[in-house]
């Protein structure tokens, strides 16, 4: 029999609860003003997001996206994403995010990335904070291009929630010892499934929830490009 890991882990989603903004909303506005793919190829990202924000939201829409995304360069993609994270995304992570993940690091907890973002835009912040492991959608390539497809599905909502659950399993932690910190009501399922749910700048249907059941509830402001600015 598998003896269970008694470590405290720390799953973070990324989008809004780490970052101020969303990972891939900076990364494709640097690709289309770098040239690389044109606008309206995204575009149907903006009626995903409204029907997000109203609360239905359309869980394939990044499988859908991406198969508008093929023939891309792998390497043009990584550099680009290099380029992000140090533009936009590093200075844009939440300072209290930030303490919690170091003071996490700092007492040898383990902690990790869940999001439905890509793994070129994690990569980078997984180094920055000096871990690694995480769970993300990934692009699919072949012959260093993009095939319009995903390796496997995206990890959105409740397909978050699965994958995360085959990892617990599969590294034997018990979700009792997890704490999973998140914004977003399609979190909701991992929320649950997870011992101490943390509701981060949670939206409205996220925070209702979580004043019902008593979780935890985070509100971070500042960021580290307002500290760098000074």
């Amino acid at each position: 029999m598998k003896t269970e890991t008694k470590t405290p882990v720390h799953i973070f989603d990324v989008d809004l609860t780490v970052i101020r903004r969303t990972t891939a909303k900076y990364f494709l506005f640097l690709f289309i003003r770098l040239g690389y793919i044109r606008f309206s190829l995204v575009s149907c990202l903006l009626f995903d997001w409204i029907k997000y924000k109203l609360g239905f939201p359309n869980i394939d829409f990044i499988e859908n996206a991406v198969k508008k995304m093929s023939g891309l360069k792998k390497t043009d993609i990584d550099r680009v994403s290099e380029i992000c994270f140090e533009k936009k995304i590093k200075p844009n992570i939440f300072l209290g995010a930030e303490q919690l993940i170091r003071e996490a690091v700092k007492r040898e907890e383990l902690v990790i990335f869940a999001t439905s973002s890509f793994d070129f835009l994690i990569r980078p912040l997984e180094r920055y904070f000096g871990i690694e492991g995480s769970l993300s959608s990934q692009m699919e390539y072949s012959d260093g291009l993009t095939t319009g497809n995903l390796v496997g599905y995206s990890l959105f909502g409740s397909k978050k929630k699965d994958a995360v659950q085959i990892w617990l399993e599969q590294n034997n932690i018990c979700p009792q010892d997890v704490s999973f910190y998140s914004d977003s009501y399609t979190d909701i399922p991992l929320l649950e499934y997870c011992g101490n749910p943390v509701a981060v700048n949670p939206d409205r249907i996220l925070k209702r929830k979580a004043k019902k059941y008593g979780w935890k509830i985070l509100k971070f402001k500042d960021v580290l490009g307002s500290v760098i600015a000074t």
